[in-house]
């Protein structure tokens, strides 16, 4: 491979505040994480209203001057010299715009969650296998080193087999007071509810362990690589309050059985538009010689202690160990998954080995399950898995 680096550009689809919070970090110098082999360009942006509002949007973020604005989303898919799109809409939107970019031959990073639904993701994810090109859900989560050293932790077998996961996102709002029902998390029109918009995030931690840690012959009992056979889902059981105005779900409990490993591990995934993450631990991995606890919102973990026991003497507890990672470069985090997306594109893969296309299914299915035995139902309009639909 060549010692230059590869560097991947980038074109912004939307202009609201995860987009500007990408985009910024996008731009942050790569060497200042100590990443040397890739980089990043921003060469365009789109508004859905006004070439002037993209044009603005990328002044705001530093983009360079060079920088083409748009004010439609086709004209940005158009755009021979992007490789990759970013796609920043209300998950309400993922579908339409992701599968606009697709069918353009376009690879893709759109936000999680990735859809509305399972049948739309599988959806996604046949259109990017026929065009052959890269697809990802920007779980952002998955690419920090803290957890990635989590992750090798619980590889190595430092807490023994994995029993539980507890975690937990959720926002201490009020409600009432501080949102209308118009707000993007109220509003049922744009998907609204603790699930899909904080709960994804102590779902994935639950999956991103459980889920890759089911044996087969060809992996060890302790291994968090996807095995040669397809992982086998959980079995699902939950609970859900809704807030009345909207309908939408305001707190919501989900527990997981993964039957591959360990012959019943659980995940339990709780979020909540009225309560607190930050009180305490928001990620509890237990295991048969210890745990290990993430403070802290469980979307951009910076740490992890890691706490050991000794079940044959008296299951005494030893120093814990606790271990921090200030993201660098003064950015928020977002630039790990856009370093992923340009590895991927520079070897020639499709999809990424931490968040494929499978498990991205799982999850959407596992979040659809949950809807379903709680009667949450959007609109059929955002519901719909037929493309293209007027006004997206």
């Amino acid at each position: 491979m060549s010692s230059k680096s590869y560097t991947l550009r980038w074109g912004i689809l939307a202009t609201g505040g995860i987009a500007k919070t990408f985009t910024t970090d996008l731009l942050v110098n790569p060497t200042t994480r100590d990443v040397h082999d890739v980089t990043h360009a921003v060469v365009a942006a789109a508004s859905s209203t006004s070439a002037e509002r993209a044009r603005s949007f990328l002044s705001d973020c530093g983009a360079p001057s060079s920088a083409a604005a748009y004010g439609s989303y086709a004209e940005l898919v158009a755009d021979p010299n992007i490789d990759i799109i970013y796609v920043a809409t209300p998950h309400s939107h993922h579908f339409q715009n992701a599968m606009l970019c697709l069918k353009a031959g376009k690879n893709v990073l759109c936000e999680k969650p990735l859809t509305v639904n399972a049948a739309q993701t599988k959806k996604l994810v046949a259109t990017a296998k026929q065009k052959g090109v890269f697809l990802m859900e920007a779980v952002w989560t998955r690419f920090f080193p803290a957890t990635k050293q989590v992750q090798q932790l619980v590889t190595e077998g430092a807490i023994g087999p994995v029993r539980r996961i507890v975690a937990d996102f959720s926002m201490h709002s009020d409600v009432e007071k501080e949102w209308k029902d118009s707000h993007r998390l109220l509003n049922m029109d744009l998907a609204g509810g603790a699930l899909l918009d904080l709960g994804v995030y102590p779902i994935n931690w639950v999956f991103q362990i459980l889920y890759h840690l089911q044996s087969s012959p060809s992996t060890s009992s302790h291994s968090t690589q996807p095995s040669s056979q397809n992982p086998l889902p959980p079995t699902v059981t939950s609970s859900m309050t809704k807030y009345a105005p909207t309908g939408c779900d305001e707190n919501t409990t989900v527990l997981m059985t993964f039957p591959g490993y360990n012959g019943g591990s659980q995940g339990i995934a709780t979020t909540s538009l009225r309560t607190s993450s930050e009180t305490g631990p928001s990620v509890r991995i237990y295991g048969d010689k210890g745990e290990i606890q993430i403070d802290g919102l469980p979307c951009h973990p910076d740490n992890y202690r890691l706490i050991t026991v000794n079940p044959g003497e008296g299951s005494v507890s030893r120093q814990p160990k606790e271990v921090r990672f200030p993201v660098p470069g003064g950015g928020k985090g977002m630039f790990y998954e856009a370093d992923e997306c340009a590895r991927c594109l520079r070897d020639g893969r499709k999809e990424s080995e931490s968040i494929g296309w499978m498990e991205s299914i799982a999850i959407m299915e596992t979040m659809d399950e949950v809807r379903r035995q709680n009667g949450l139902v959007y609109p059929e309009r955002i519901e719909s898995a037929e493309y293209p639909l007027e006004g997206f």
